[in-house]
């Protein structure tokens, strides 16, 4: 038997501020564009979940690095995947209907400040790679909305390069061959074959009484009884007169692991950038922590923004500030665009107020970046 186990941090003890974390917000901000600066446009950017706590989504980890919910257990890819009745209760039941309720609280989420400013960073050029971790779509969101302001007159430049290193929660495929739709008509299929889902699912929405939505769109639901839930198979399959696929959110399970394509985009970015800017995130997760370990080997330097210890701390050529990336971000594109006039210079002034802050429920005062 397998065992598998939610990616953690090493138990270290917690390491006291660095400089870098002690330094007034102008000063952070003048360090930040020194970092940028001698990127000369090739610095990479990788994101994680504490960039979207803003948006309403929690993060999986808190401000000191702790998995914020000890007794919730995810499905597990091989569960998902497994050829029995016990495999059958996963897929049908348990995965779809604890991401059938989870899912609306992610479609309807806005980019927050924080994602906006990440898109500036690479619209304007400075860091035009971006690799992330995060599955809720806010960050082609928030290109869209910068993109969006460019007058008429003045088309906007293509769409930056944004990998979704975990996937996508915009998008579900078939097992059977890739069919590849979209997940909200996917989550109509599911509303339509289970009406009494779907009426606690829009009493939850009228009522603000949503259950509590991790990072992939899953929720923790105890004490209820699945097997009234229906799930449909591949709906492209079913046109085509073949056999219907098992169908999986375009997101990478626990215990599954990266595509080739993804995989080797990723070690390729990473590889082709001059510097690594890491925001939000605690790089618990393998596929997002070689990548850092890849440029520190490589002598790159990396600055990581985020709150709390990440796994990266104490590699060779990092640097840490230990504070909330947003607030830094923004002091220092207000550097950047002061006395700017041309077209994506303003489109991007035009922007930087649009994002829209919506905490989780259960979360005030600081927030965590796991």
């Amino acid at each position: 038997m397998v065992r598998i186990s939610i990616p953690t941090l090493p138990s270290t003890p917690l390491l006291p501020p660095t400089q870098l974390s002690l330094l007034p917000l102008n000063l952070a901000s003048q360090h930040l564009s020194r970092f940028i600066q001698d990127g000369k446009g090739k610095t990479g950017l990788i994101t994680g979940a504490g960039v979207s706590v803003d948006s309403g989504i929690r993060a999986y980890r808190g401000k000191e690095g702790h998995y914020s919910n000890p007794n919730y257990t995810p499905i597990l890819y091989h569960e998902l995947v497994e050829n029995s009745p016990r495999g059958e209760m996963f897929r049908s039941r348990i995965d779809w209907a604890r991401s059938f309720l989870g899912y609306p609280p992610v479609r309807d989420a806005r980019p927050n400040p924080t994602h906006i400013y990440i898109a500036a960073l690479q619209v304007l050029g400075l860091a035009p790679k971006h690799i992330t971790q995060n599955v809720d779509n806010l960050h082609p969101k928030a290109i869209s909305v910068i993109q969006s302001s460019f007058p008429s007159t003045f088309p906007a430049p293509p769409r930056p390069t944004l990998l979704e290193l975990h996937g996508t929660l915009a998008k579900v495929h078939c097992l059977e061959h890739r069919h590849e739709q979209s997940r909200d008509d996917y989550q109509q299929e599911l509303a339509d074959m289970n009406p009494v889902w779907n009426e606690e699912a829009k009493e939850a929405e009228r009522t603000g009484r949503r259950p509590r939505t991790n990072p992939d769109g899953d929720v923790d639901l105890r004490g209820v009884d699945y097997t009234s839930f229906r799930v449909p198979g591949c709906r492209i399959c079913r046109e085509r007169g073949g056999k219907e696929g098992i169908v999986k959110p375009n997101v990478v399970f626990f215990g599954e692991t990266l595509t080739p394509q993804v995989r080797d985009q990723s070690l390729t970015i990473a590889s082709e950038a001059s510097r690594l800017l890491v925001l939000g995130t605690s790089l618990a997760t393998y596929s997002a922590f070689r990548l850092v370990k890849q440029a520190s080997e490589s002598g790159k330097p990396i600055l990581i923004i985020s709150t709390g210890p990440t796994r990266a701390d104490g590699l060779k050529g990092v640097e840490k500030m230990d504070r909330r990336a947003g607030e830094v971000l923004r002091t220092y594109l207000n550097d950047v665009l002061k006395n700017q006039t041309t077209p994506e210079y303003q489109a991007v002034k035009e922007s930087l107020d649009k994002g829209v802050i919506k905490l989780p429920p259960d979360v005030e005062g600081p927030r965590a970046e796991g």
